[in-house]
């Protein structure tokens, strides 16, 4: 049930606003006159010229500038409107009353003017802004991990499910309830009907939901290491993943604070549906790092980062991964790479690869060397046309601080991802448009009901990954198949 935290007298004070006259707005609210001076606030979220969907939950925002004490904002699209009550500074609306606005105004219009007066250091300011609304659809379920940003320590880790139409959140997996083992690279399938996550440590194994159950399968590649990150295939019976040896180090850099780095890695494809890996030497060669796969939409080609391998740490600076494709039939891996973007035309090292569902575009992460982006504060987001091999302009997406981790919607138009732009040490979720020619919109963070508690939160939202319907499993049934001796082992074919 959605529900408000405003309370009776911010609504009635709200309904005072709505009936602005040339003169004063209230007279049982703060005195502030129509024709105040223009000034601009600082707000966050910054959700000043974004395009939302129309499905998201409310853009609820504060004005941080130090001594504002009172806050009036009134939302119009089309020819309705919904007004906020005089607040501190927060600016918070009733759900039903925001997606009634929503819903009823992008059928005339695709914008909402925003417009509040604020009080700060006892005057009155105005301020005025935009948003603008897509009609394309949107999935409305994003899963991260939440664990503290140091990734020193990872005895407290938790894979909480959000529905960004609303502010209703679940928990998948609590490590405090599963023996604190690591809990790490849960996928979902475009489709979100096959999803994993992988438990490790003594009695762990991949957390498998496939079908309509969840069972604990083991996945291996060449070398017997186990399946690290990953893609799930457009119809979920595919799942391609590295196998990587990884070794973390702390920095001396402050910027950095975290090194990670692969001594070995290659790559495997697992047949859900004949419970078998499908390897090939082609893609596990010795002298190269080969990782971070994704399937095309179509099955037919795997996309992958991958570099001559060399000595690390001693060489971190210096090692820096291309994009390579080779092909897929469904029952072997090709015979031959072909390589889509290099590092040294490039520039930087790439990370993350991930294809549009149109199969149209390949977004990745790209930072000045190694594999481990997250803390290198000059990661971008890159976008690559695969109709022309030529890289997009994607510039909008990126900050002066990491962007990394990203999920396409099942429908290409959206792209989730995380970035640290926030504070510089926290990761959040941040949404983009996409249109269907490339073109990336401004992004935005997703809302909370208390827009001051994504600030306060000391907690990464780590990997986020979206889907158009709900993980097929509880915490419960986690804690359930976890306990279970019994693994599913896949054959190498």
């Amino acid at each position: 049930m959605r529900h408000t935290t405003n309370n009776m007298l911010s609504k009635l004070f709200a309904l005072a606003f709505c009936a602005l006259t040339s003169g004063l707005i209230s007279s049982c609210a703060p005195d502030a006159p129509a024709d105040a001076p223009f000034r601009t606030a600082n707000v966050y979220p910054d959700y000043r010229g974004v395009t939302i969907p129309r499905t998201i939950a409310p853009l609820n925002f504060m004005v941080t500038d130090q001594g504002v004490d009172a806050l009036c904002v009134r939302l119009k699209m089309g020819a309705d409107s919904l007004c906020d009550a005089w607040t501190s500074h927060k600016a918070i609306f009733d759900e039903d009353e925001w997606h009634s606005l929503i819903d009823h105004g992008s059928t005339s219009c695709s914008t909402i003017s925003v417009e509040l007066f604020y009080r700060m250091a006892g005057s009155f300011y105005r301020d005025t802004f935009s948003i603008s609304v897509s009609t394309d659809d949107f999935d409305p379920y994003v899963t991260y991990r939440l664990i503290e940003p140091g990734y020193e320590v990872w005895n407290a880790i938790q894979i909480e499910e959000r529905d960004m139409t609303s502010f209703d959140t679940r928990l998948l997996a609590d490590n405090s309830t599963l023996g604190r083992k690591c809990m790490n690279c849960h996928i979902h399938g475009q489709q979100g009907q096959t999803t994993l996550f992988h438990l490790r440590g003594q009695g762990g194994g991949t957390m498998l939901a496939r079908g309509g159950s969840l069972g604990k399968v083991k996945l291996q590649g060449s070398r017997g290491a186990g399946a690290v990150y990953g893609d799930i295939s457009s119809t979920g019976r595919y799942g391609v993943f590295s196998t990587n040896v990884i070794i973390p180090a702390l920095h001396s850099e402050g910027s950095r604070r975290l090194e990670v780095f692969d001594t070995e890695s290659d790559l495997c494809m697992a047949d859900f549906d004949s419970c078998q890996m499908i390897l090939s030497p082609v893609v596990a060669r010795p002298d190269v790092f080969e990782t971070f796969p994704c399937l095309s939409p179509d099955e037919t080609k795997v996309y992958f980062c991958a570099a001559p391998a060399m000595p690390v740490p001693d060489s971190i600076n210096s090692l820096r991964y291309s994009i390579l494709s080779i092909g897929f039939d469904g029952h072997r891996w090709g015979e031959s790479v072909d390589t889509l973007w290099r590092t040294d035309v490039g520039g930087g090292s790439a990370s993350f690869p991930k294809v549009s569902p149109d199969g149209r575009f390949l977004l990745f992460a790209c930072s000045h060397s190694g594999t481990f982006p997250i803390w290198r504060r000059e990661t971008d987001l890159r976008m690559i046309d695969l109709s022309t091999g030529r890289e997009v302009d994607v510039s909008p997406l990126n900050s002066n601080l990491s962007e990394t981790w990203h999920s396409w919607s099942s429908n290409g138009r959206w792209v989730v991802f995380a970035s640290k732009r926030v504070d510089g040490q926290y990761g959040r979720v941040f949404v983009a448009h996409i249109s269907a020619h490339g073109r990336a919109s401004r992004p935005f963070v997703i809302p909370q009901a208390d827009p001051e508690s994504d600030v306060i939160c000391l907690k990464s939202y780590n990997i986020p990954d979206v889907s158009p319907r709900p993980a097929p499993f509880s915490m419960r049934d986690v804690e359930r198949v976890a306990a279970q001796e019994n693994v599913a082992i896949f054959a190498p074919r």
